[in-house]
């Protein structure tokens, strides 16, 4: 989860986030280059005297029009390879649908026959020594870590946004509509997020917390809450 005082990403925990922080940082160094060549363009033209040669040139047109085709065609190529990982939902091992309500969250396990709960933050008053105010809740979404989840996203009331920052996941919770999303923990430990779109007088009270634990103990959470 982030630190006090953090300015960069958590800590990536899903293949789907390593490559948004790859491409953030590509789109940084991007810029800084084209903030570089703009600095030393301004100094050079303050400094320097006009002539015909920088106030007439064919060949510096032509390469201020390439040059950002090129540029775009960077960050363009490696945005939609992004975007097409994100969409793909291959196979999955679990299914877990998120429906959002007024402010809480209900998570189904489809792959079973009796395993849905409702999970609630736990207040300040209540909390646990410890544990993170205003993000931990009663009940933890468990996951086996290494394995495809498809996250299937609704809402009940009004709009509202299931999202984990360190797993690269965020899709809106709309009612009457089902969204899903895709994930891979791909290591064990617990991950927060809340809801991410403004959805009443207590939005900033809807956690999300994920587990990621290996696949035994992951069956044995789900054979307690099924009996």
């Amino acid at each position: 989860m982030a630190n006090h005082s953090q300015f960069g990403f958590q800590d990536a925990s899903s293949p789907i986030m390593e490559e948004l922080v790859e491409f953030h940082d590509h789109a940084l160094m991007v810029a800084l280059a084209i903030c570089s060549l703009v600095l030393y363009l301004l100094a050079l033209m303050l400094m320097e005297k006009l002539s015909s040669n920088t106030v007439d040139a064919q060949e510096i047109e032509l390469v201020w029009t390439i040059l950002p085709a090129i540029v775009l065609i960077m960050l363009a190529l490696p945005s939609l390879q992004i975007l097409y990982m994100m969409d793909e939902i291959d196979e999955p091992d679990l299914t877990l649908k998120a429906i959002g309500h007024q402010w809480y969250w209900t998570y189904e396990y489809t792959d079973f026959k009796d395993l849905t709960f409702d999970s609630y933050m736990i207040p300040t008053s209540d909390l646990p020594l410890g544990n993170f105010r205003l993000l931990e809740v009663d009940h933890r979404i468990v996951i086996p870590m290494e394995s495809p989840i498809r996250v299937i996203v609704t809402a009940d009331d009004v709009l509202h946004s299931w999202a984990v920052p360190s797993l690269g996941v965020k899709t809106d919770a709309i009612p009457g509509r089902l969204n899903q999303t895709s994930f891979i923990a791909t290591r064990p430990g617990i991950f927060y997020g809340q809801c991410s779109e403004i959805c009443g007088a207590n939005h900033s009270f809807m956690p999300i917390v994920v587990e990621s634990a290996p696949l035994n103990h992951f069956e044995n959470w789900s054979s307690l809450l099924s009996s």
